[in-house]
């Protein structure tokens, strides 16, 4: 199925760089021949215009700015095209091709978008602008130097992902209990038993205003998700979410 916003970034003019254009893959950071003196510049992997598809927003429209890079390398991926696959822009352009389309509202992603330094710095600049900036992360790197007006979607890796050692507890303390949310991404009922045992041993209920339960898509069923929930009694901030995007397009669509 063809993409109804595809990225600005597709097509043959794309800048696509590869390992040598970088100083370290997994962190996507620029090397100087990137950069040119005076332009802050990030590698971004894709920009589009979308409906949300996971959170407490889910089914708003947003715009989304996909930075390349990331150090995880969780089981279930479902956006590895974006580890190396990018172009180099400046703040200045990414700040005119998302307000090109009208939103309100964009969220910056991956990949791990923290992984690239200058991200802290792209998020004040969305601000700046008047945009309503959301920022979707693995938890991997320190959330404290994140502008306070940016909505947090922070990961907590389960054992299944293979990543759970990339927990960086002390993110926590910097969540808005108001407004930023957790995700437990869950491929199977051990996933669920830990996610639950986070939620009791580090009062999670009292850190955001939203415990995403969210099943890896064509793995763990979602009646029996919910029939856990709901025989387990778990009350709100609990939430079972589905990635509403994969279910409007081929889950397997980029841009969307």
């Amino acid at each position: 199925m063809a993409a109804a916003h595809p990225s600005p970034l597709d097509g043959a003019g794309q800048d696509a760089l590869s390992a040598s254009n970088m100083r370290d893959v997994s962190g996507a950071e620029l090397t100087s021949a990137h950069a040119p003196k005076g332009r802050r510049v990030l590698l971004i992997n894709e920009i589009f215009h979308s409906i949300q598809g996971e959170g407490t927003h889910a089914g708003e429209p947003m715009v989304f700015v996909r930075l390349t890079g990331c150090p995880l390398r969780c089981v279930w991926c479902d956006t590895a095209y974006a580890f190396h696959e990018g172009q180099a822009l400046s703040f200045e352009e990414m700040v005119t091709r998302v307000k090109g389309y009208g939103c309100p509202q964009v969220e910056v992603t991956g990949g791990e978008p923290l992984a690239q330094k200058a991200c802290y710095e792209l998020l004040t600049v969305l601000c700046d602008v008047g945009l309503q900036v959301f920022l979707e992360t693995a938890g991997s790197h320190d959330l404290a130097p994140v502008d306070k007006r940016v909505r947090i979607i922070m990961d907590l890796k389960c054992p299944g992902s293979g990543e759970e050692r990339r927990n960086r507890w002390e993110n926590l303390a910097c969540l808005k209990a108001e407004r930023d949310e957790i995700k437990f991404v869950l491929a199977e009922r051990n996933d669920y038993e830990w996610a639950k045992a986070q939620i009791a041993t580090h009062a999670l209920a009292s850190k955001c205003c939203a415990l995403l339960l969210s099943p890896v898509f064509g793995k763990l069923d979602y009646r029996t998700l919910a029939e856990w929930i709901l025989a387990d009694r778990l009350p709100p901030p609990v939430r079972m979410q589905l990635q509403l995007h994969k279910h409007i397009w081929d889950p397997k669509q980029r841009g969307v």
